[in-house]
């Protein structure tokens, strides 16, 4: 096991290589959801990693099979909009900071990566995928909003137009797709995806920590303020947690049916 690994029980699982840390989603139940004690670990080390100099880069991924589901759709608390509003706005902390850090942050997307998990990638500055990996909007399917950034950062990738296709439709866009979108890099096989995952962050983690920084500082510049697109998310986020319709999409998920948002 690589040096600084935490226990395979853990919900999230840091692996130390060289200059290089994995961050690997570990909850397997759950396809890796990120429930709450995933989302404890990553408010508690991701500032730390970002802020630690002897880490000049970060790979996310997930276990067997899975990237990330989303949210924990069994495990969200209370709905009313102040409490959605201030759990989001602690998920916004380590959020803004894998999209905003002066390190390079790598998705290694090795499965199913839906809502919030689809999210999560697109905070990454580079996405690998396998070639059965596939992302889904999965937010209309719930009647929520979409969050983690996915409104901000997908329409950056691929334009607003392919964007509100992509999130409205709540379609898979499978590996290929991405590719040709420009969400991915590269498809790779599933037995080899981390491999590459680390030569590619080896290759970056030896590059100029100060001029990757200073590029990626830029080109988030290049766009509207991130502050006030996230203050914007958790008050949608906030307000469709408390309607009827995603009441009806979280029982409907419950229960195993079609959700009915007519009613």
């Amino acid at each position: 096991m690589p040096a600084n690994s935490a226990a395979d029980g853990d919900a999230v699982v840091f692996e130390r290589h060289a200059d290089v840390m994995v961050v690997r989603l570990n909850s397997p139940s759950t396809r890796n959801a990120l429930q709450p004690a995933v989302k404890q670990h990553l408010e508690l080390r991701i500032p730390e990693l970002l802020s630690d100099p002897t880490v000049r880069c970060l790979v996310v991924t997930g276990s067997e099979g899975s990237f990330c589901a989303g949210g924990d759709i069994n495990n969200m608390g209370e709905r009313a909009a102040p409490q959605v509003r201030r759990r989001m706005q602690v998920t916004h902390g380590w959020a803004k900071m894998l999209l905003t850090a002066e390190k390079p942050v790598i998705a290694a997307v090795n499965g199913s990566a839906a809502g919030a998990g689809f999210s999560l990638a697109l905070l990454c500055d580079i996405v690998l995928m396998s070639e059965q990996a596939y992302f889904r909007a999965a937010f209309p399917g719930l009647g929520a909003a979409p969050d983690l950034g996915l409104a901000l950062t997908l329409p950056r990738a691929v334009g607003a137009m392919r964007a509100k296709d992509i999130l409205l439709t709540n379609r898979r866009v499978e590996a290929e797709e991405a590719l040709s979108l420009g969400i991915a890099k590269r498809i790779v096989p599933a037995d080899t995806l981390m491999e590459e995952a680390l030569k590619l962050a080896a290759d970056l983690a030896a590059g100029p920590a100060t001029s990757l920084g200073l590029t990626k500082m830029l080109v988030n510049g290049a766009f509207e303020p991130i502050e006030q697109f996230f203050a914007l998310e958790a008050f949608a986020q906030g307000v469709a947690f408390g309607s009827t319709e995603f009441a009806e999409g979280v029982a409907a998920f419950q229960e195993k049916r079609k959700a009915d948002f007519r009613r």
